[in-house]
């Protein structure tokens, strides 16, 4: 029997002795609700994602409900998921797929990946779970599985590595059953073929897997070096005028785009800004700033590190007010979608910022 093969029984009998794992998205065969769980896994945990699932489709149960809501309010319900990307992407994909295609989703696996937001490996599970496409899903699950079971060196953050398991995992899923075998991998990469303390000892897959046989399993699988990452300075001004603090959105290309903040300036360090670039931010003259220094958060993303510095602005004398300023009472706050950091002080500081 080609090894393949023997993966494929040997996984799909495990999966079918109730080591299902439980998830309110799992059965499902509404394409709307598998994409929209697909796009709040990528890059999130399951555990996290759960919640965020639930109150997508509570608020939008359908995906005519989700292209008729507003932006700024899909970006506040994002608000903590991060790679707010995604969160736009899902919301120009939905008014595509409500108005554009009249609420029916592409059903051919290169049109799903046509989809604004939407890759090979979100396409092949919509594929596979609404549709019965026989599309493998290539994920960080089934990269350890495979590279693992067959013994390849191959680096799974590379092109060929990925290739490779797409070439194994094609071969091995049965069109009967696409959906199964797909979920089969994820929970098995999730629950026993795991990153971490890997239960090598009760695996169905142990008699087959190369690694095991040649002491191998914690070296895969093999990973190119990550490149370091970068770190930026935020500095954030609490203004505020008659009971109301001021905001701004950030529309630049940039990380956090569509979300909003208090008024900053980013600095190549630590350094707090020239009182002068603050003046001209906040079109006041200099001399009337007095700044306090408030905290400092920091916030891990895949590639940077941020740091945010938070300052209580006061200003002596009035100002010039800019047209696209929005000014937001303290209670209000919690109907915007900020960035995690900007978040996390907010709510640190809640009840006092006036």
């Amino acid at each position: 029997m080609r090894r393949s093969l023997a993966f494929r029984e040997k996984l799909l009998q495990w999966h079918d002795e109730e080591n299902d794992r439980e998830m309110p998205w799992k059965s499902e065969q509404d394409p709307y609700k598998i994409w929209l769980s697909e796009i709040i896994l990528q890059q999130t945990r399951v555990e996290q994602g759960r919640s965020y699932y639930l109150k997508f489709i509570d608020k939008f149960p359908t995906v005519h409900d989700l292209a008729e809501a507003k932006q700024d309010t899909v970006l506040q319900m994002w608000e903590g998921l991060g790679y707010y990307s995604r969160a736009r992407n899902l919301h120009e994909t939905a008014k595509h797929i409500s108005v554009t295609l009249g609420g029916d989703f592409p059903s051919t696996y290169n049109d799903l990946l046509a989809l604004k937001g939407v890759g090979p490996y979100t396409a092949s599970a919509i594929g596979s779970f609404a549709f019965g496409l026989p599309t493998p899903v290539v994920d960080g699950n089934s990269l350890r599985l495979v590279m693992r079971f067959e013994g390849n060196e191959t680096p799974i953050n590379g092109s060929q590595g990925k290739k490779q398991v797409l070439e194994f995992l094609s071969e091995a899923i049965p069109k009967e059953r696409t959906g199964g075998f797909n979920q089969a991998l994820m929970d098995f990469g999730a629950t026993v073929c795991k990153p971490k303390s890997p239960l090598c000892k009760d695996c169905p897959l142990q008699f087959k897997c190369k690694a095991y046989a040649n002491n191998q399993v914690h070296n895969l699988p093999v990973k190119h070096k990550a490149k370091p990452k970068t770190h930026r300075y935020f500095h954030f001004y609490i203004v505020h005028e008659n009971g109301k603090l001021l905001l701004e959105k950030r529309r630049a290309e940039d990380i956090w785009k569509g979300l909003f903040q208090f008024p900053m300036l980013e600095t190549k360090n630590g350094h707090p800004p020239e009182i002068s670039e603050l003046s001209k931010l906040l079109n006041v003259n200099a001399n009337s700033i007095s700044l306090e220094f408030l905290s400092h958060q920091t916030q891990t993303l895949s590639h940077r590190y941020i740091h945010a510095y938070f300052y209580n602005c006061k200003m002596k004398n009035g100002r010039t007010e800019k047209a696209d300023e929005m000014w937001v009472a303290e209670p209000k706050l919690s109907d915007y979608g900020f960035p995690k950091v900007v978040r996390a002080f907010i709510n640190k500081k809640q009840g006092t910022l006036l």
